[in-house]
């Protein structure tokens, strides 16, 4: 279905099942009554969550949007902010430079807003004044990129990059079942990125489970040009190849122009984030790209939505623990032709 993988239900259900033994004791022991505790009816509900609030400001900051993916992300969040008739956006102008989203920040923290949601374009640099923002009292909702200090958010949002990794390799698995001998090749992002890392070990991991490896390897910048440079490096180095899996759809559109110029079909491609050409191209099927993995673009717009829970003293009405978690991490799945109507409405233009 959607390739979702199980390993983050078990604290969960741990903690559900510790809760409802905290309320069975206490139903037992409260006038010898039992059931007097209502698991299924802790903090505000779905109703309460969707009715106009007071109204809450929340300022955003993020990275220019100098990608196909930036751009969704900050306009998903705009988009999630004129959803809510309760919601003030204040949005920073889009920077690359850590000094100047500093300069935002410590502006919104002057300006007294009542929540921050930010994607830094430098995880480690911003910490500091997030977390002079929460020391005022102002909830700070981490996305995609992690500060180096967890106590500098309220909520970090995070998309899943070891996880897109293992995504990408166990589709290669099931496609290339019982030939230990094919030849599996990877392009991957900017090396240097904790992130571009996360997602090589999540894909060598999950080949290792199918006795497979990554037979060549080749790193762009996630840009169309530098797809297609790599790309020909990749393809004039190897003259067979069954499968490739590329980090990043922005690219992709580099790494399709490189794989259409050389006239190479023998492999099939799995792509990355989920742009609107890729999944095209993968609805007709007319061309090596049969899939991608997801790396949501909403998660300034899921950052926008959970700070106005936070800010209005709401909770996460599906969860019976009443609170916003202090940590979530998005899904990973894997689209093919088969599910691709799915997930399209979501998709980035490359």
């Amino acid at each position: 279905m959607h390739g979702m993988r199980t390993r983050g239900l078990r604290p969960l259900m741990a903690g559900a099942a510790a809760l409802f033994a905290v309320t069975l004791l206490a139903g037992c022991t409260s006038d010898g009554a039992e059931g007097e505790g209502d698991t299924g009816n802790q903090g505000t509900t779905s109703e309460e969550n969707t009715a106009s609030g007071d109204t809450v400001v929340i300022g955003w900051s993020g990275p220019e949007a100098d990608h196909g993916w930036l751009g969704a992300i900050n306009t998903g969040a705009i988009n999630a902010a004129e959803g809510f008739d309760d919601v003030e956006l204040r949005q920073a102008e889009g920077t690359n430079d850590a000094n100047q989203q500093i300069a935002a920040v410590e502006q919104f923290i002057n300006e007294g807003v009542d929540a921050i949601v930010l994607l830094p374009t430098d995880g480690a640099a911003l910490t500091q004044v997030a977390q002079k923002a929460m020391d005022a009292g102002i909830p700070v909702i981490n996305v995609d990129r992690e500060f180096s200090d967890t106590s500098a958010s309220r909520l970090t949002i995070l998309g899943d990059n070891y996880g897109m990794g293992v995504s990408a390799g166990m589709y290669i698995c099931e496609q290339l079942d019982g030939q230990s001998d094919a030849v599996v090749a990877e392009i991957a992002g900017i090396d240097s990125l904790p992130l571009t890392q996360d997602r090589s070990q999540g894909f060598k991991d999950a080949l290792e489970t199918c006795d497979l490896e990554v037979g060549a390897r080749v790193a762009a910048d996630f840009t169309v040009a530098g797809g297609e440079s790599a790309a020909s490096q990749l393809l004039s180095a190897n003259p067979q190849i069954d499968a490739i899996w590329n980090h990043d759809d922005d690219q992709g559109v580099g790494v399709m122009a490189a794989i259409d110029s050389a006239g190479r079909d023998e492999f099939f491609l799995v792509g990355g984030a989920g742009s609107v050409n890729m999944m095209d191209r993968i609805a007709a099927d007319d061309s090596v790209i049969k899939a991608t993995v997801i790396y949501p673009s909403t998660q300034a717009a899921d950052g926008v939505a959970m700070a106005r829970l936070i800010a209005q003293d709401k909770t996460m009405s599906d969860l019976i623990t009443p609170s916003v978690p202090y940590r979530i991490v998005l899904d990973a799945p894997v689209v093919t032709k088969d599910n691709v109507e799915e997930f399209i409405d979501l998709a980035f233009e490359s």
